[in-house]
């Protein structure tokens, strides 16, 4: 696939990992992609890599020809970033340094649906342990090279449904989490069909699941539908994080939403910019330490 504008391949893919063990993806020591999908037509390994103006990619399992149709939103060639124009000297800055960052999208909504929840009101040493943990035990190993590497592939909907509570559990995964996920499970054709719906219509067919809340939507919405104006409302620390960096101060939801506005339409893409630029609120206290029990998880 020839390219007609910039691409960083690093920046674009690694908002679809979870955590640096994810053994679904992971970076190649020389700037490519390896991922493991189950794509509507079978289990697939992909690896994508950019040689001078192209990037190319090659496939191997029964969901190759998906992957492969599929590789210019998964790259994030349908991404159009024209119409933002950076108000703030920092997004400005941010923009020009990261030319190449688009917003990717796979087409795979349970792909993304699942570990989101799993990652509600948690830490994410916490939710990228269980879903790792869930996706070695239930998934399957990843076609072609993929099993000499370690990748897998995560489960299908049919064995994500059977998996059984005390199996969330010893994940880390609470009963109102994984029934939330089981809720969504079982409408997830109709879930899948949101890659094709207007985002507004997709973020409400999303939400209509009990338990899947404004942060969780719009963590979907980013990764599989390439959505660059789902902000992640209702995340620990990314309202602070876009405070500190636009006014230096920290700020609540309300109070990004006010930020954000001049940038509607581009406001997910703005919060990663400043990301991927380091332009994050400093911690000063110790991080949030994992949770040594279950309480009943809340609506997010």
């Amino acid at each position: 696939m020839r390219l007609t504008r910039p691409l960083d391949l690093r920046s674009t893919l690694s908002r679809l990992q979870r955590g640096s063990g994810d053994p679904t993806g992971w970076p190649t020591s020389t700037g490519g992609w390896w991922r493991a999908m189950r794509t509507p037509e079978g289990p697939v390994t992909i690896h994508v890599e950019r040689r001078a103006d192209e990037v190319v990619a090659e496939a191997w399992g029964p969901g190759g020809g998906w992957s492969l149709d599929h590789l210019p939103g998964l790259v994030g060639e349908h991404d159009d970033p024209t119409g933002l124009v950076p108000v703030h000297d920092v997004v400005r800055d941010a923009h020009r340094h990261h030319p190449g960052f688009r917003v990717a999208r796979t087409g795979l909504v349970v792909e993304a649906l699942v570990p989101a929840v799993i990652e509600q009101k948690v830490t994410g040493q916490e939710a990228f342990g269980g879903y790792r943990r869930l996706v070695r035990t239930y998934g399957e190993p990843a076609p072609g090279p993929g099993e000499a590497l370690g990748l897998v592939v995560a489960p299908p909907v049919a064995v994500w449904r059977q998996v059984p509570s005390w199996a969330w559990l010893q994940a880390g995964v609470d009963g109102a989490r994984s029934a939330t996920i089981q809720r969504a499970l079982a409408v997830a054709p109709r879930l899948e069909e949101c890659v094709e719906l207007d985002p507004r219509e997709a973020h409400r067919r999303l939400r209509a699941i009990p338990g899947i809340g404004v942060w969780t939507a719009a963590e979907v919405r980013q990764r599989a539908l390439g959505d660059a104006d789902a902000v992640s409302f209702g995340d620990y620390h990314v309202a602070r994080n876009v405070g500190w960096a636009l006014t230096g101060r920290d700020t609540d939801d309300q109070g990004m939403a006010e930020l954000l506005e001049p940038y509607r339409g581009h406001r997910f893409r703005v919060t990663r910019l400043l990301e991927l630029s380091g332009r994050v609120r400093p911690r000063r206290g110790p991080r949030m330490a994992p949770r040594t029990h279950l309480p009943r998880a809340s609506r997010r």
